[in-house]
């Protein structure tokens, strides 16, 4: 194996821009940043030509929807930069702090229950870039998820947002039918006929909202959108399933609101290199819904932000 001329200190300041450190050589990748896994084919193009002019050639997709171009020399890459920069395009997405989020095709999915790529694209302008400058103990990673389908694991994330459409049932016009189209279609087995009358089981029922506009009588002819939010997912060497919150937020201004509150918590109670998970363990589940269910944390936010917490330690890449 060749010697290696790029130093340690030299490799992390490149690792903050986003580049991650070949094995055994001095080339790197550059990890190219998405919104929700969309770019322009302007943009698709500038990356395959920066691809070909400082890289080997090939392309790679994250499971975090971001790009990452291999091959890149470590005297090449602010000229990478400023290639893709041209489209408007930049590396980042290391270290400890809120990383690019994921999300599903919600927007265009037939089951998609929320406006997902609005959503993602709202959560990644105030979050990913507003809060790009604060470290918190360790990297927190957001899903949102249009549907209780959950194709892209919103729940294996530090902090998932789920949409819902919670059935409007009106019992009154409810005929009790023998045979019941609402429980022909729930595929979580929450409906029942019960003594001439429908009953779905709140916990259960995981709003998907396959049964609206099902009934032939419109017992259930409509529903209400919202989001289920869960915190502390974890995917990796230790798979942790992120818990619910216990409520159903009515609108993206609740979800935002949510988001932020989580993340002042978890930096202010959170301990330097723990994950999301191991923090409500320590402190308890309870706990940490309740502060997220008021305002108070609000209160301290500027303190919090600019309090010098986890300056190091934390996110090995």
């Amino acid at each position: 194996m060749s010697t290696l001329k790029v130093t340690p200190e030299q490799e992390k300041e490149v690792k903050a821009l986003g580049f991650l450190r070949n094995r055994g050589t001095d080339n790197f990748s550059g990890r190219v940043i998405t919104v929700n896994g969309k770019i322009t084919a302007a943009q698709q193009k500038c990356v395959a030509e920066a691809a070909e002019k400082f890289g080997n050639g090939t392309v790679l997709f994250t499971t975090r929807l971001t790009i990452e171009v291999p091959g890149i020399p470590f005297d090449k890459i602010e000229e990478f930069r400023a290639y893709i920069a041209k489209e408007g395009l930049e590396t980042g997405g290391t270290g400890s702090k809120v990383r690019p989020i994921v999300s599903c095709k919600a927007t265009t999915c037939k089951y998609g229950l929320i406006d997902g790529y609005a959503l993602s694209e709202k959560i990644h302008e105030r979050f990913y870039k507003g809060y790009r400058n604060v470290r918190l103990p360790h990297k927190f990673k957001i899903g949102v998820g249009g549907c209780p389908n959950n194709c892209i694991k919103p729940d294996l994330n530090d902090l998932g947002v789920i949409g819902q459409m919670v059935p409007v049932f009106d019992e009154d016009l409810c005929n009790g039918c023998k045979k019941c189209s609402v429980v022909d279609v729930c595929p979580m087995n929450a409906a029942e006929v019960v003594d001439g009358v429908l009953n779905v089981d709140e916990d259960i029922c995981n709003n998907c909202g396959r049964c609206i506009g099902k009934c032939h009588f419109d017992a259930i002819e409509e529903g209400k959108q919202g989001y289920k939010i869960t915190i502390g997912g974890r995917w990796g060497k230790k798979v942790n399933k992120g818990l619910a919150i216990n409520k159903i937020f009515k609108d993206e201004e609740e979800v935002m609101s949510a988001i932020e509150k989580m993340i002042l918590i978890y930096r202010e109670q959170g301990n330097t290199g723990e994950r999301l998970a191991d923090t409500i363990e320590r402190i308890g589940f309870e706990n940490i819904e309740a502060q997220l269910l008021s305002d108070k944390i609000l209160e301290r936010k500027q303190e919090i932000l600019d309090a010098k917490l986890h300056l190091t330690g934390g996110a090995t890449c």
